[in-house]
């Protein structure tokens, strides 16, 4: 019987975005249907791989140097949902990362990341299929590549990956998502709102996640979430939070009244 963890990491490699969606989905029901076997402590091996897998284009440029996005055009708009589409198909990968990469972790962990990882697949799906509908298609506009290389950096400390990846990096989407979807609403898109209403319903549980198991962790090790946090930020070079900030959206995803007071510190 395949095995879950190894099964991600293959699933990893794959570079067509299509062929990885629909393996992700496959992967998340046949484990539902006790057809795949969990191994928490294996310790996998990825020479030879190149992680993620990734099709040929976008093209990856600095962040600074990605075309500013005016909601005032049509290319504008597109470009802001290719944006988005690119940092689903990313998060997918991060979510296959997060269940190979770290061993020893409860069972609900590598479950928790199974579903986030068939969530992400189906935001990517949503976008994709609406930029077809409109003659655009994923890698027609170039793309940055910050929120991997965090993934990258923090790939040898599950706290760390924790810690900076869905509570630092995919909570910005917490609250960048709503005023997007605002403007998107201004100009009518019925069909644009009702995906990015999606995916801040399901990133709110992604975050969730993110805060359930570096909270975890930081139990299991006796040490204090603020302080631990800091010192990872700092360690790992997250980037510094600005506002303004979806406060109701970060309680609701599992950040404590102290940390939201302290945002932007």
């Amino acid at each position: 019987m395949p095995e879950l963890r190894q099964t991600a990491l293959e699933l990893l490699a794959i570079t067509n975005p299509a062929t990885k969606v629909n393996r992700v989905k496959q992967l998340f029901v046949q484990y539902q249907q006790e057809h795949i076997d969990l191994d928490t402590s294996s310790v996998l091996n990825a020479d030879g791989l190149s992680l993620p897998g990734r099709p040929q284009k976008p093209e990856l440029v600095p962040p600074l140097t990605v075309p500013k996005r005016k909601m005032d055009t049509v290319e504008g708009r597109l470009s802001l949902l290719h944006s988005l589409a690119h940092i689903e198909f990313n998060a997918m990968n991060l979510a296959l990362d997060a269940i190979w990469r770290f061993a020893d972790m409860p069972e609900q962990y590598y479950e928790d990341w199974l579903r986030v990882a068939k969530e992400e697949a189906h935001h990517f799906s949503l976008i994709e299929n609406h930029l077809q509908s409109v003659g655009v298609a994923y890698g027609n506009f170039p793309a940055h590549n910050s929120l991997w290389e965090m993934v990258e950096r923090t790939s040898d400390a599950v706290i760390a990956r924790m810690a900076l990846v869905p509570r630092t990096m995919e909570a910005r989407g917490l609250d960048a998502v709503p005023a997007i979807r605002d403007r998107f609403k201004q100009i009518k898109d019925h069909e644009v709102v009702e995906i990015l209403e999606t995916i801040l319903r399901d990133e709110v549980g992604h975050v969730l996640i993110g805060n359930r198991w570096f909270n975890f962790l930081c139990a299991k090790e006796n040490v204090s979430p603020i302080k631990t946090y800091k010192e990872l930020a700092r360690a790992y070079c997250a980037p510094t939070l600005r506002g303004p900030f979806n406060l109701e959206a970060r309680k609701q995803a599992g950040f404590t009244s102290e940390e939201l007071s302290l945002l932007g510190t």
